[in-house]
């Protein structure tokens, strides 16, 4: 049985009503709107979530809501502890180093895939958003560099024609996201980044696989090491 479709007419957290009629299942648009507001911060880490406040601010029943939930805690979000609740999770050292070896191993592979077969045209498009994204952010605008970021490392496993190592970056791509906004983004981390992911697009260009790989590799070591200590950073601060 299907849950009862959002009553509100008017503006609601998930859209216009007339946008989610078929477009998405009810606990596919909750889950997609909570994860942003983790991903982005809207959504403390720590903070506890109340189902009920939740359910009446989708106008739904607990079903799409707990759906949604179960999500995220699968992507490692959100964590429900025993007569406690369910809390953002607080992520610590160790989650930054396990989910940078694993994007390391998929990257590195992915990279010296897509080194031989990414087209040339695509590739300088990717080089020029870098460059742009460097200067936007010299400007304290930081979105567009999330965003030449996210597309740049999502192209080269796309383009590695292989779909368990693309199904195996999706599984970690959440907690990726998160850890772009928590850790790594102040001005001297983006400049690193920034001057590694041209030397991955250049060495790409060149048909440089070895080299693309080593530049892959060097760059989720450099970001593991700049996020672990932004987050002691921030908790420090807390």
């Amino acid at each position: 049985m299907n849950p009862p479709t959002p009553s509100p007419p008017t503006a609601s957290p998930l859209g216009p009503p007339e946008q989610r009629v078929v477009v998405e299942k009810l606990p596919d648009q909750i889950y997609r709107v909570l994860r942003h507001r983790i991903v982005h911060g809207r959504m403390k880490a720590g903070s506890r979530i109340a189902v009920n406040d939740l359910t009446e601010e989708f106008g739904t029943s607990k079903t799409p809501v707990r759906e949604a939930l179960n999500r995220l805690e699968y992507d490692q979000l959100i964590v429900t502890r025993p007569r406690s609740g369910t809390f953002v999770v607080q992520p610590t050292a160790d989650d930054v180093v396990e989910v940078c070896q694993l994007r390391k191993g998929i990257e590195w592979v992915a990279t010296g895939l897509s080194a031989r077969t990414m087209p040339e045209a695509l590739l300088r498009e990717l080089r020029e958003e870098i460059v742009a994204a460097k200067r936007h952010a010299d400007e304290g605008d930081y979105e567009p560099f999330f965003t030449s970021d996210y597309r740049l490392h999502n192209l080269i496993v796309t383009h590695a024609g292989n779909t368990r190592l693309v199904r195996a970056r999706s599984s970690v791509e959440p907690f990726v996201q998160w850890l772009r906004v928590l850790g790594a983004t102040g001005p001297h981390r983006i400049a690193g980044s920034t001057r590694r992911h041209l030397e991955i697009v250049d060495a790409m260009l060149d048909r440089d696989a070895e080299a693309a790989m080593a530049a892959a590799a060097l760059h989720v070591d450099e970001v593991q090491r700049w996020t672990v200590e932004d987050l002691a950073g921030a908790l420090a601060g807390d």
